[in-house]
């Protein structure tokens, strides 16, 4: 699996070390050392993924992620402090699309980007399936775009495939479990408030659409659901 990453974090010596493990792995990984320099970069080459540590100076992680998420849909993996929950919810309400605690193993690492690339590969591929209506909510699978009453909603590239999922299951449970292993492509583990932080941003993003909800089931999971 070959890809493009970009390693927006001050701390030279694990920017090296990256890119060092990375590259072994057949990764080509440039480097920004804060989230001004990260942005200028993305707007003169594209990337698959980007990795953003929160703590840096000038502009940190939630900084740069939200400037990046007015116009940029490339995948965002945050690297967080280590057992703090304020910057890991905040960073998905911004539109991360995972997180990582420090110091975490870097296998653990490669399993993340690889589970990321691979989902979003797979997104990619569905662009023959057919648009999908649902009241005023459309989807087209070409341009992976979302609109509600001919309005563009802006999703982040998981939020996508949340819905997709959800869309495609309509009316059928799902558990967090599931949702887990699909989308973000890893098993749930405990007090992982991933996917509810995704659904709740979709819940937001989707409330102009009175046709259908996404409904909690208490220690079960979701259903998406469609009114007359």
């Amino acid at each position: 699996m070959q890809a493009n990453i970009l390693i927006i974090d001050d701390d030279v010596e694990l920017v090296e070390l990256l890119s060092e493990y990375l590259g072994a792995e057949q990764f080509n990984c440039a480097s920004a050392a804060n989230g001004q320099e990260g942005i200028e970069m993305l707007q003169q080459a594209s990337y698959d993924l980007i990795l953003l540590d929160v703590m840096m100076p000038k502009m940190d992680g939630f900084e740069t992620l939200k400037a990046l998420r007015q116009k940029d849909k490339t995948p965002v993996l945050m690297l967080t402090a280590r057992g703090d929950d304020y910057d890991r919810i905040l960073g998905l309400e911004l539109g991360a699309d995972d997180y990582l605690p420090k110091p975490f193993n870097h296998r653990e690492l490669l399993a993340r980007i690889k589970a990321i690339l691979r989902r979003f590969d797979y997104a990619k591929s569905l662009t023959q399936q057919q648009p999908v209506q649902i009241g005023k909510l459309h989807i087209d699978h070409n341009t992976h775009s979302v609109y509600i009453n001919n309005q563009e909603v802006e999703l982040t590239g998981t939020e996508y495939q949340f819905l997709d999922y959800l869309v495609q299951n309509l009316g059928q449970l799902i558990s967090k479990e599931t949702l887990s292993e699909q989308i973000l492509g890893r098993r749930l583990m405990q007090f992982d408030r991933s996917i509810d932080m995704h659904i709740s941003n979709l819940r937001k993003k989707l409330k102009e659409e009175e046709s259908i909800e996404i409904k909690t089931v208490r220690g079960a999971g979701y259903r998406l659901v469609a009114h007359d």
